[in-house]
Order: C-alpha cells, then sequence, then structure tokens
C-alpha cells in the first residue's frame, strides 16, 4: 500500500497543511489510527497549553521536574563517621545511616 502526501484543513485556524507520507507511516507505526486535526504550529500552541496547565507535567509525568517540588531533607548523623548529614527520606533509628562518602564505603564493600 503506497502512501501519499494529503491536503488537510487545520481544525482551529483553517489553514490548510499537508500530512506528509513519513508522517502517515509514523502515525501506523505507533498505532495511530487518526489524522492529526490541526496543523503543526496549532499543535505546538496546544501543547504547550495542556503543559502550562498541568504546572509543567504532562501527562501526571514529571518533565524535567519542573511540576515537582523541592525534594524534603531530613537530618541525620552518619552511622560510621558520626557527622551531621542530610538524606530525602526520614530516618529510621533501628537501621543506620551514612553520609554520601561512608555510603560509597559500604557499596562497594559488597
Amino acid at each position: 500500500m503506497s502512501l501519499e502526501d494529503k491536503t488537510l484543513t487545520c481544525r482551529e485556524c483553517g489553514a490548510d497543511f499537508i500530512f506528509t507520507a513519513g508522517e502517515q507511516e509514523f502515525y501506523q507505526s505507533k498505532g495511530l489510527q487518526n489524522a492529526p486535526s490541526r496543523c503543526l504550529p496549532c499543535r505546538q500552541l496546544a501543547k504547550s497549553a495542556r503543559n502550562a496547565a498541568n504546572g509543567g507535567n504532562y501527562g501526571g509525568f514529571s518533565s524535567g521536574g519542573g511540576g515537582r517540588p523541592p525534594r524534603q531533607m531530613h537530618e541525620t548523623t552518619c552511622a560510621d563517621c558520626g557527622t551531621t548529614t542530610q538524606v530525602p527520606f526520614i530516618p529510621k533509628y533501628d537501621r543506620p545511616v551514612y553520609c554520601s562518602n561512608c555510603f560509597e564505603n559500604h557499596r562497594v564493600a559488597r
């Protein structure tokens, strides 16, 4: 089956745009059954509006950390060297917590 370029009309701005054979192949390879209803500039505008509405997240997933709040750090004492360090979890007193250097030493030893 040979694919040919198609001329489509954008539902947003009404401009004609070309849906190329290469784009059609891509859509088929991804299992997409519908042709695009917007031209490229309108698709990009709609995508940026969605991203802004989601606080930088697209589909609930972080896009580079833009929508994620800063990680809360907790201060604790290293079980090996006794220095004060910060970790991204709440330490439990029945388990040892190490600073970065001591953690690497324990990690290599295993």
